[in-house]
């Protein structure tokens, strides 16, 4: 990897870090995705995963990315299950690759491409391979079935591990996976609410982003 790649990478995992938060975009044009993403930003929440599994997901990227510069919204892909894929959407634009599993290929593309990377584990085995594989955050997941105890118990022995909570994370629950360590959260329809968008009602998520946000700083204030 070059400096220059290096560089970018850590920037990217600084910036995914102190914001807290990744807001997760799944099957949403291209149009109204910039419309999302311009109300997540407005909201706090500039850190943005479009979710591979959307259609035209590569133009989107584009679209998105060369709309907002990185000092405006730092966009990645998630539900990246491939090194193929995950090529791609560096190739489109993405800053940052999320996965819902392991795969160390798709580690090794990304830590080629000098992008931050956060493969989907569940066990403390599967976070230290990861980890060790060049994983730069690790996606514990599903979070709605583990809980903020289970991020406690598995940062307790492997405090070194950057530990994202995904999957039914909610306002009502954020504060407790930051109080339980987790470096940041992936909230999806909690945040970004797919009946608002259909109605064009982008405030909400504005509404909604700031209130993560003041929930994260809350939690880590304490």
């Amino acid at each position: 990897m070059t400096t220059e790649s290096s560089t970018q990478s850590h920037s990217a995992y600084v910036r995914i870090a102190e914001n807290g938060v990744i807001g997760i975009v799944r099957g949403v044009d291209a149009d109204r995705t910039i419309d999302v993403v311009d109300a997540l930003v407005s909201g706090g929440v500039d850190t943005v995963e479009i979710t591979a599994d959307t259609t035209g997901v590569l133009d989107t990227l584009e679209a998105v990315t060369s709309t907002f510069d990185d000092s405006e919204a730092l966009v990645g892909a998630g539900t990246v299950l491939d090194s193929e894929t995950a090529r791609a959407v560096l190739l489109a634009g993405a800053s940052f690759v999320v996965t819902p599993s392991f795969d160390p290929d798709v580690v090794e593309t990304c830590n080629r491409y000098g992008a931050v990377v956060a493969p989907g584990v569940q066990t403390p085995t599967e976070a230290v391979r990861a980890y060790e594989s060049g994983a730069d955050l690790l996606k514990i997941f599903p979070a709605s079935s583990l809980g903020p105890d289970y991020v406690r118990s598995l940062g307790g022995p492997l405090p070194q591990l950057p530990l994202v909570p995904t999957g039914g994370v909610s306002l009502d629950n954020v504060e407790a996976y930051v109080d339980a360590g987790a470096t940041a959260v992936g909230v999806g329809s909690s945040l970004v609410d797919s009946d608002a968008i259909a109605e064009g009602e982008y405030d909400v998520l504005t509404e909604r982003a700031a209130q993560f946000r003041a929930a994260v700083d809350r939690a880590r204030r304490e």
